[in-house]
C-alpha cells in the first residue's frame, strides 16, 4: 500500500474580502450578515493541488503578493481556505514570522519560556532546552534584556534559535535565511539540512534561488495566486529566473531605445553560457563559464570593457579591463559591438555569484552602462573562501632526514 502524502491539498483557493473603501467595508458587511459570496474580494490562491510526502523538501518560488506566504499559512493552519480541501499528517512547525510571538516586555529568557508553551512544549521541555536555545541565539547577556530593546536581527536570532527546540514532521518556514547576518544564516542553513538529513520533510519560502537549490529537490512557482510550475527545483529555478531576466530586458529595451535615440552609449545585452552555446545560470565546479556581451557606441569607436565577479553578499572576487590586455571588441555593424569572456575550469568555489559587466568610453575615462547576472556554482569541497588556488604539499625546508621507524617484529 502505497504511502499517504504528509501534505496533501485539493483545488485550493483563499480570498480575501476588499475593504480599502468606506462602500467596500459595507458591502463585505452586508455580505457576511446575509451570508453572500458575492462580497469584493481579493482572491489570493486559486485551484492550487499539491502534494508532499514524508522526507521531500520543497521550494515555493515567486513575487512578492504572487500567494507564498498564503499558501504556507494554509498548509500551517494559520488561515482557512474559502475552498478546497488541506490534510496535514504530523506535527507541524512553522517559521513564518520570525519574533511575531513574543511578548515586548518580557525578557528573551521569559520569552523563551512564553514561545515554548505556545508551540507546545511543556515547561521540563523547555527548560532542557533553554541553554541550548540561547547558545543558538548567541546574543550574549541581551538574553536578560526586554525584547523592546533588540533589534530586529536580535529577534530574528531568538525566534529561529526556539524554533528548532522543537521536532517537527514538516518544518515550515517562510523567508527565514533573508534575515539575519551571514554567519546566522549559515548556521540556520546547517540546522536545516541537518533536520532534512534526519528524515524531516521542508517546505521553504525564499527569494533565494541558491537556496532554494540547495535545500530543496523540488519546487513549486505561484504566479498570481495559481501554480504556474512544479518539478525538480533546478527546472523550476531556472524558468523563475529566465520569466526576470525577460521582464528585465523588456523594461531595458525601452530605457535603451530612449538612450540610442538620445546618442547615449550603453550596454545592449549581456548572458552567461556554456562554450556551447547554452544560455545557463548554473555551472558545476571546475567547467568553462563564457561571459558574452553586445554595446552600442554612437561614435562607431570601440569602448572600453570591464567585468567584474563579486560573491552574493558583496565580497569581491576578481575583475578585469579590456585595456589591460589590449583587446579590441569586434565591430559587428555601425556602432554596434560585441566581445566574450571565457573563463575556463572556473576555480570558483560553490556558491552564489553576481557577474558585473561595464562599458567605458573608447577612452576608459567614463563609464557608461552597467549590466548584472547572478549564477551559481555547484559542487562539494571541504575547502574554504571564495576561489580554488592551485597548490601542492611539501615537506618543507626545514624538514630533516631521518631513518625510518623500525616497526615492532623487524630485525
Amino acid at each position: 500500500m502505497a504511502e499517504a502524502p504528509l501534505v496533501a491539498l485539493s483545488g485550493v483557493t483563499k480570498d480575501y474580502p476588499k475593504v480599502s473603501t468606506g462602500g467596500d467595508r459595507l458591502r463585505t458587511l452586508a455580505g457576511l450578515l446575509l451570508r453572500r459570496r458575492d462580497m469584493p474580494h481579493f482572491r489570493a490562491l486559486e485551484d492550487v493541488n499539491l502534494e508532499v510526502m514524508r522526507g521531500q523538501s520543497v521550494g515555493v518560488v515567486g513575487e512578492n503578493g504572487a500567494g507564498k506566504s498564503t499558501l504556507l499559512k494554509v498548509i500551517a493552519g494559520v488561515v482557512r481556505p474559502s475552498s478546497g480541501q488541506v490534510a496535514v499528517r504530523g506535527r507541524v512547525g512553522a517559521l513564518l514570522e520570525l519574533g511575531s510571538g513574543f511578548h515586548p516586555e518580557y525578557t528573551g529568557r521569559e520569552n523563551i519560556h512564553l514561545s515554548g508553551a505556545l508551540m507546545g512544549l511543556s515547561r521540563a521541555e523547555t527548560i532542557a532546552n533553554e541553554a541550548r536555545i540561547i547558545e543558538f541565539a548567541d546574543i550574549g547577556t541581551h538574553i536578560d534584556e526586554p525584547i523592546k530593546h533588540y533589534s530586529s536581527g536580535m529577534v530574528v536570532r531568538l525566534g529561529f534559535a526556539v524554533a528548532t527546540a522543537v521536532s517537527p514532521e514538516l518544518l515550515i518556514t517562510d523567508e527565514v535565511l533573508a534575515v539575519g547576518d551571514e554567519s546566522f544564516q549559515k548556521k540556520c542553513v546547517a540546522w536545516l539540512e541537518r533536520f532534512l538529513a534526519g528524515g524531516g520533510t521542508l517546505l521553504l519560502c525564499s527569494h533565494s534561488m541558491f537556496h532554494i537549490q540547495t535545500l530543496c529537490s523540488r519546487a513549486l512557482w505561484i504566479h498570481h495566486g495559481r501554480m504556474r510550475m512544479e518539478g525538480p527545483s533546478f527546472d523550476v529555478t531556472r524558468e523563475y529566473l529566465t520569466y526576470h531576466h525577460e521582464r528585465t530586458a523588456a523594461d531595458r529595451k525601452a530605457v535603451a531605445e530612449a538612450a540610442t535615440a538620445a546618442g547615449m552609449m550603453r550596454l545592449e545585452e549581456a548572458w552567461l553560457e556554456r562554450p556551447d552555446g547554452t544560455r545557463t545560470a548554473t555551472y558545476r565546479r571546475g567547467e568553462t563559464l563564457v561571459l558574452q556581451a553586445t554595446a552600442f557606441e554612437p561614435d562607431d569607436r570601440p569602448p572600453v570593457l570591464l567585468f567584474g565577479i563579486v560573491r552574493v553578499d558583496g565580497t569581491a572576487v576578481y575583475g578585469s579591463h579590456s585595456n589591460e590586455h589590449g583587446f579590441v571588441p569586434a565591430r559587428i555593424e555601425r556602432t554596434r559591438f560585441a566581445w566574450a569572456v571565457s573563463f575556463d575550469r572556473l576555480a570558483l568555489l560553490p556558491g552564489k555569484f553576481v557577474m558585473r559587466v561595464h562599458v567605458l568610453d573608447p577612452e576608459g575615462l567614463r563609464l557608461y552602462d552597467t549590466l548584472e547576472r547572478e549564477f551559481v556554482v555547484t559542487g562539494e569541497t571541504r575547502d574554504y573562501g571564495v576561489v580554488e588556488v592551485t597548490h601542492r604539499w611539501l615537506p618543507g625546508s626545514g624538514a630533516r632526514e631521518v631513518e625510518p621507524r623500525a616497526t615492532q617484529g623487524q630485525a
